[in-house]
């Protein structure tokens, strides 16, 4: 069981409660990273149905666009949507509707029938889904503040991302055995029928529910943040009239603009802190993009070992996070931060020259122990330097940075495969990510508070 932060971890909004509310959103969250993105429904779109796709472009093609598209609405839109929640005074809110948007698109891909017909629908679903989802996390992620001190942030960020771990595993242990394992026409042990994916999009709307039902403790249990003047002109009213809503992003982006030269002469430390995570988390994500990849064609991991791996490499990854936030309330998150990425960098390095299944095994769940407190510890860094009153701008920031580099793990990893011929030699375009972000991490200062104080 997932141990909860004690008495002495009680966050500023009034005990364990809100902290555990709080972690249950990223449990819930589980359902659309986990099942929708990475391991069921993205792949039922490719594989099943796109499969017949005439034109030439295949549906892995289509389906990178549709997320390439919807990570670029993120990064124009996450700053200045930050800004506004701050302002507001209304993250539950915002995180309220956002969340909706996202159960609503879940549970709406049942519609999407084995056929290539329904690529286009499933393509538009997954890819707003995606979107709304990653706009999500910006307010979640500046509510971090609101459950805890500066003395605890870090395990309780920690916390958060273990309970993602952890409800990632059980909902697609529930996915496997109960829809998706087994032959023939019934599976799992419901015995869904599989004819026109039936028992995939029934698993979509299953994610819908989980994610709905474990989102709630959160607008129950943590309170809204106290109204500020960080940023009046964010609050500008916005349903006036199309005119006045036009001025009111204006003003965002000016006021954005503004910010971020004002952040470059008080304080480098965040740009460069901005700047570094966005590369080091890219390579963080690539390592799970491209794990099961590797595993199979590389290391010779059966196909139907895959799920298991996974599963594994989410508990150490949790185990990991819970660990490290342990040791970010002692030492900082920069020390854990940059821990974490030289062992990943050794135990990739170990992989690029090593062979077997086994080798996997304990290589690639060293690697993966790292994971978590990387990011864990790089979402309290921002948090704990982040101003008052504008954690939901600078989390904006952190989404934003984050998709504008999104392309290099994925870019260099395909181009050291095609330059050598070798799918192992994509691991070296992925250490090269981890150790360029460790690089552009280390000249920035440890995160204690930030100067830079709302006018």
């Amino acid at each position: 069981m997932t141990e909860l932060p004690g008495e002495a971890t009680i966050g500023q909004a009034g005990g364990r409660g809100p902290v555990l509310a709080w972690g249950f959103w990223d449990w819930a969250g589980a359902a659309f990273n986990a099942v929708i993105l990475t391991f069921v429904f993205s792949v039922y779109l490719t594989d099943k149905v796109g499969e017949n796709l005439p034109g030439g472009i295949s549906a892995s093609a289509w389906l990178g666009w549709a997320l390439g598209a919807a990570g670029l609405v993120v990064a124009v839109t996450a700053p200045v949507a930050g800004q506004w929640f701050d302002a507001s005074a209304k993250r539950k809110l915002s995180l309220g509707i956002l969340s909706t948007v996202t159960v609503v698109l879940m549970a709406a891909m049942f519609f999407v029938h084995e056929n290539y017909r329904y690529l286009w629908l499933g393509l538009a679903l997954l890819g707003v889904a995606s979107a709304a989802f990653e706009l999500a996390q910006v307010p979640y992620y500046a509510m971090l503040r609101q459950v805890s001190t500066p003395a605890t942030v870090g395990r309780i960020s920690g916390f958060g991302w273990s309970m993602g771990y952890f409800g990632g595993i059980l909902l697609l242990l529930i996915c496997y055995f109960g829809f998706i394992s087994g032959k023939g026409d019934m599976r799992g042990l419901f015995g869904v029928p599989t004819d026109d994916g039936l028992n995939v999009r029934l698993v979509a709307v299953l994610a819908a529910v989980w994610f709905a039902g474990f989102a709630v403790p959160l607008f129950l249990f943590v309170p809204e943040v106290v109204r500020t003047v960080a940023n009046p002109a964010a609050a500008a009213p916005v349903s006036t009239g199309r005119l006045r809503w036009l001025r009111a992003v204006g003003a965002s982006y000016r006021g954005l603009w503004r910010d971020i030269r004002e952040l470059w002469v008080v304080d480098r430390r965040t740009v460069g802190f901005l700047l570094a995570s966005a590369v080091f988390r890219d390579g963080l994500a690539g390592v799970f993009t491209f794990g099961a990849i590797l595993a199979v064609r590389v290391y010779g991991i059966a196909d139907s070992d895959v799920l298991l791996f996974g599963i594994a490499a989410n508990v150490v990854a949790a185990l990991g996070a819970l660990v490290g936030g342990r040791f970010d309330d002692r030492i900082g998150p920069k020390p854990v931060i940059v821990t974490a990425l030289v062992a990943m960098i050794v135990c990739g390095t170990v992989l690029l020259v090593v062979s077997g299944p086994l080798m996997f095994w304990i290589f690639g769940l060293l690697l993966t122990v790292f994971v978590g407190p990387a990011q864990a510890s790089a979402r309290s860094f921002l948090a704990r330097v982040a101003p008052p009153g504008r954690e939901g701008q600078m989390f904006g920031l952190y989404a934003t940075t984050g998709r504008a580099v999104s392309f290099l793990a994925p870019t260099l990893f395909g181009f050291f495969v095609w330059a050598f011929d070798a799918e192992r030699a994509g691991i070296v375009g992925l250490l090269l990510v981890l150790i360029a972000g460790l690089v552009l991490l280390l000249p920035v200062n440890g995160a204690t508070t930030h100067p830079f104080r709302p006018r």
